[in-house]
């Protein structure tokens, strides 16, 4: 490919050609493996695959024009990388900008004609990388397009800022400041490895594994795809007998995919969970009264696909439509409260079907669940009324209480669970009054589960419902000690973390029905407050979605006071990086009042902080990452924060933070 495609270059030498086309090959990995990283997320990784090799390939004339002969490399000649660079970016962001039509994006001109490389009936996937890859691949995600380009030539290719901004500006893309800040944000926070996690399998569109498309879909597609001929060409006749007199109407009825058959439903043996690494809902058996009724499990199924027009059917956030994407699994089918439920995953998706036993109403309630594991796995909701909910608890949870999270030193009560997993009736996880809506929380039940000492002994855990099929994990991070490695998220069941929960839960909020998958409480910085008041904790509080995109909460509490006062929430800030794995420098000020009136100016960073900067209406430094300062009540400031290596943390101070 890429020498048929160079000798269509025109008044290139024999030489120059042979040496355009041995640095082309020695870059196409590295060119492909660009254009995969910064092309959108939402075109799904097949696509990435071969969108990125046929981008790469259908620019090679274009960057082989620059590559400088052997005789030419001189002190003033382009560098080689810029241009192999420009031309791909330049495809690759202009279709980014390009509008939705597609279940991606509308190809660039000429690409609308089959091009190669062009696959049927096979999926192409980079093979799947671990926890490292995954939280990556979920910050680049909340990148644009441009800045997903910048942060890859940064920390990949590594060139300087001036480099990466003059690539992108030659890309044709001008004013790439605000991008070009992002991916340095991102960079900043990143360790020396993550150039290493880039390079690594599960971000190599070259080296992939191929699956089949779904078989007895395709087939029925390609049925469809007959009729659908046929229909035109009769269509067409029509037309032109009638001298083209009528016209087709739009918006006709489109018809929905047809529903897998009952026979395909999976159906795990009970002690798989026990004789697998993959500890999450492919690990549930089917359990329930009902999971040999052929005719609940085909109108569930057929609800599924888009059939069942009396079925009102509602998804979480960033949770995807359409009838199961395989084969699904079978976890549960039986009576629950008033009804009947069937609980089906996918693969990517929970479905819980629900038939109401008295008006005989029916509901199918969808749930992105792609990367769940042994505690975001382990409990569904079930059934919801009124006051009271009912959780389908995972096979492996040896052990189940219930705790009020807002009274730490009151010992969680015991849970009764059936024989099939279905928790008694548990008080609905109360949200309490919005921030700033007042005091007071009033109770806050959350379930504390132990997993089986087959999977790892003695870990417990705490879930919270938020109204959603699937509980947040919720956990906590302590104070990093003198001279230690960066602690890291831990399960929030020991004291500490039971205290720093009941101070902050209720003042942060826990996000209500956005597809939360799990919330961590970090304790990143203490100080001791001005005029006697004791020492403060700050606390970042980060909400990760299933999608990827997070929100924080920073809070400043009292360290010495009751276990019934609030912290004080200081900023907040939405789809930011901070306070998670690939944002762990952090900084923030707020102005306080102390007990005896006075009014200062407080400022903390996280561990890395080497020193602090106020400016504005008042100027104070320290060398420390806490600092205290006197001012007025409404006094406006900035801080600045300084890091070893140069790093810059994230400003998470109310009016900078993002």
């Amino acid at each position: 490919m890429v020498s048929s495609l160079l000798r269509r270059l025109p008044k290139v030498s024999t030489r120059g050609l042979l040496h355009a086309e041995q640095r082309l090959a020695e870059r196409y990995a590295d060119l492909v493996r660009l254009a995969y990283l910064v092309l959108p997320p939402a075109l799904g990784r097949h696509r990435r695959v071969l969108l990125a090799h046929a981008l790469v390939q259908r620019t090679l004339p274009a960057a082989a024009s620059g590559v400088p002969a052997p005789r030419a490399a001189r002190d003033d000649a382009p560098p080689m990388s810029r241009s192999l660079y420009v031309p791909v970016l330049r495809e690759v962001l202009a279709l980014s900008r390009r509008p939705p039509l597609w279940p991606g994006r509308v190809p660039p001109p000429g690409m609308l004609l089959p091009r190669l490389p062009v696959v049927w009936g096979l999926r192409l996937l980079p093979r799947a990388g671990g926890a490292d890859e995954l939280a990556l691949g979920r910050a680049l995600s909340e990148l644009s397009a441009t800045a997903r380009a910048a942060f890859i030539l940064l920390r990949v290719e590594r060139l300087t800022e001036a480099e990466t901004r003059g690539v992108l500006e030659a890309a044709g893309f001008g004013g790439v400041e605000a991008e070009l800040r992002a991916a340095l944000d991102l960079d900043a926070v990143l360790d020396s490895g993550a150039a290493g996690v880039l390079a690594s399998e599960e971000f190599d569109p070259c080296t992939v594994r191929a699956r089949p498309s779904d078989l007895l879909r395709r087939r029925r597609r390609v049925h469809l795809a007959g009729i659908a001929v046929l229909v035109a060409l009769i269509t067409v006749v029509t037309l032109v007998v009638s001298d083209g007199v009528p016209t087709v109407r739009a918006g006709a009825h489109r018809a929905s995919r047809p529903a897998p058959a009952v026979d395909d439903v999976v159906r795990v043996a009970p002690g798989a969970w026990a004789a697998t690494s993959r500890v999450d809902f492919t690990a549930w058996p089917a359990r329930g009264r009902f999971v040999r009724d052929r005719a609940l499990l085909r109108r569930a199924l057929t609800a599924w696909a888009g059939d069942g027009h009396a079925t009102r059917i509602s998804r979480s956030a960033g949770t995807a439509a359409g009838p199961p994407l395989d084969a699904p699994h079978l976890l549960y089918a039986g009576p629950v409260g008033g009804g009947t439920v069937v609980l089906l995953y996918d693969g990517q998706r929970l479905a819980r079907y629900r038939e109401a036993a008295a008006s005989g109403a029916r509901s199918l309630v969808l749930a992105r669940v792609d990367d769940a594991d042994v505690t975001t796995a382990a409990a569904v909701a079930l059934d919801t009324s009124g006051e009271r909910v009912r959780y389908l608890l995972a096979p492996w949870v040896a052990a189940s209480w219930t705790r009020d999270l807002m009274r730490p030193d009151t010992p969680a009560r015991a849970l009764a669970v059936d024989g099939d997993g279905l928790t008694a009736p548990v008080p609905v996880f109360n949200p309490g009054p919005r921030p700033g809506a007042g005091a007071g929380c009033g109770s806050r039940t959350v379930l504390q589960l132990r997993s089986s000492s087959r999977i790892a002994e003695h870990h417990a855990f705490l879930l919270a419902g938020l109204g959603e099929l699937t509980a947040v994990h919720l956990t906590y991070t302590p104070l990093p000690g003198q001279g230690a490695p960066a602690r890291q998220p831990r399960e929030a069941t020991g004291p500490a973390a039971l205290l720093a929960w009941a101070r902050t839960g209720c003042a942060v909020g826990l996000p209500h029905g956005p597809g939360v998958k799990a919330v961590n409480v970090w304790d990143f910085a203490e100080q001791d407050l001005p005029d006697g008041a004791g020492p403060g904790v700050w606390t970042c509080a980060r909400a990760d979605t299933w999608r990827g995109p997070g929100e924080v909460a920073v809070a400043l509490r009292t360290a010495g006071a009751g276990t019934g006062e609030q912290a004080r929430v200081v900023a907040r800030a939405r789809a930011t990086g901070a306070c998670g794995r690939f944002g762990q420098h952090v900084v923030v000020h707020a102005n306080w009042r102390s007990p005896k009136g006075a009014w200062y100016v407080l400022a903390a960073g996280s561990r890395a902080v080497r020193g602090l900067i106020v400016t504005g209406d008042v100027t104070a430094g320290t060398d420390g990452a806490t600092l205290a300062v006197r001012a007025a009540a409404r006094a406006r400031t900035a801080v600045r924060a300084r890091l070893a290596g140069g790093l810059r943390p994230i400003d998470l101070s109310p009016g900078r933070s993002g």
